[in-house]
């Protein structure tokens, strides 16, 4: 157990460490960015470091708290070591709620405003512990979207780097999806749903609002974090990425990110784009589709990469059910089933050029999604059987559902027509 009394405070310290690279967000960022990478021609857009191309919402009002003064400095509370040991109890066992490969998360409750948030306390031993504290410090304190996770506050207390968050009761994606215990009700059909589109406007955000464009680059189940209400946020940015900008198609970088979810160019080349997050999302998207994980070794050779056994059943759209979770028990929509197998395959494409944008992502899943309520959504799918039955179908034929089913009919006839023509090349030679 640690002591209170081996630890001075170095909050004026702390504070001068971390505002003196907010007053230089552009050379910070770009010093915690660059790697090993050579430095790049500078773009008078880069001036605008992280800048939202439209207004962002204003920031909750906190007494405790700076306010923010509508430029790029950072409006996040400093706290204390001492602060944030007596929040989580002094980091004891019982208040663990996540281990990541940067640090652990506790979660903890603030003395002052009573307020219960998650604290991630990095790993003083790690290579990547304090480019990744200021990146993600930097990130969510410029970037605002109800899709990410809320940043409250940060500690450089000495060698300390801590992160408070906003406190999801829900916990991870992963946690109800692939680590379900024998008493855990699954996801239905609908909550998944929801649950991508929630991660798809999230990724839109970083990629065409943000200016320059961010690459997530860390997409997976356990770092989409949900409310009490199934709203998906993003979280853990430490690995998160400034885009190209310019006449610039890419950026270079070392491969960082996690086995199974990395796009396979990336992986050859070490160019990133915004296209690589498309594919990480459908490997998501094919995780809530499925229930399996992106990588599980205790299953055949075959079946070990969700991604390739999952790509022969793509060309089969009679086949799509095989792929649906069994822990669904059938309960899902046929057609749209058939249209999230149709997205996920788009997004999984070899050729990143292929893959869709992720704002054509967000319009075929804002019309799978259209259920009000997620509480209501076993009521509210048409069974398999009634899904076939015309004057039973659930979309409202307004005009912007007209245009969201054209999107998504759009994909699936793109992905089944790039697999007729494969096969009809196959059948020539």
């Amino acid at each position: 157990m640690n002591c209170f009394s081996c630890f001075s405070s170095h909050d004026k310290k702390a504070s001068k460490w971390l505002n003196s690279r907010s007053r230089n967000a552009q050379t910070s960022y770009n010093s915690a960015q660059t790697e090993t990478i050579p430095p790049q021609p500078r773009s008078p857009d880069a001036e605008n470091i992280l800048k939202p191309k439209t207004p962002a919402p204003e920031p909750t009002k906190n007494a405790d708290g700076p306010k923010d003064s509508g430029n790029n400095n950072i409006a996040a509370q400093t706290f204390t070591f001492r602060e944030l040991a007596t929040a989580t109890k002094n980091f004891r066992q019982e208040c663990l709620i996540g281990e990541g490969g940067f640090g652990r998360v506790y979660k903890g409750k603030l003395d002052k405003t009573g307020q219960v948030v998650a604290v991630k306390q990095l790993d003083r031993n790690g290579l990547q512990g304090n480019r990744e504290f200021l990146v993600e410090v930097l990130m969510l304190s410029l970037l605002h979207h109800p899709n990410m996770v809320n940043l409250i506050g940060y500690c450089a207390d000495g060698d300390q780097r801590l992160l408070v968050y906003e406190y999801l009761p829900l916990g991870s994606l992963e946690d109800h999806l692939l680590d379900l215990t024998p008493d855990q009700k699954p996801l239905d059909w609908f909550a998944r749903m929801k649950i991508a589109l929630g991660a798809a406007k999230g990724l839109e955000y970083l990629h065409n609002k943000a200016n320059p464009p961010v690459i997530y680059r860390d997409l997976k189940s356990s770092n989409i974090l949900l409310d009490k209400e199934v709203k998906a946020k993003l979280s853990d940015f430490g690995l998160a990425k400034l885009g190209p900008i310019g006449d610039k198609t890419h950026v270079s970088s070392r491969v960082m990110g996690t086995y199974g979810y990395c796009a396979p160019e990336y992986q050859r080349t070490g160019q990133l784009t915004v296209k690589s997050d498309v594919y990480s999302f459908g490997v998501v998207l094919l995780e809530l589709i499925t229930g399996r994980r992106a990588i599980e070794t205790s299953r055949s050779n075959k079946e070990q990469n969700l991604v390739t056994w999952a790509q022969p059943l793509f060309k089969e759209p009679c086949r799509f059910p095989q792929l649906v979770d069994p822990l669904l028990e059938g309960d899902f929509p046929i057609r749209g089933l058939h249209q999230a197998v149709a997205v996920a395959a788009m997004c999984l494409q070899a050729e990143a050029e292929v893959r869709p944008l992720i704002s054509d992502v967000v319009t075929a899943l804002s019309f799978l999604g259209n259920v009000p309520d997620a509480s209501t959504a076993a009521s509210s799918f048409p069974s398999p059987e009634s899904d076939k039955t015309p004057n039973r179908e659930i979309y409202d034929e307004d005009s912007k559902t007209e245009r969201q089913r054209a999107v998504a009919e759009a994909i699936e006839w793109g992905s089944t027509s790039k697999h007729a023509e494969s096969q009809n090349n196959s059948a020539m030679l």
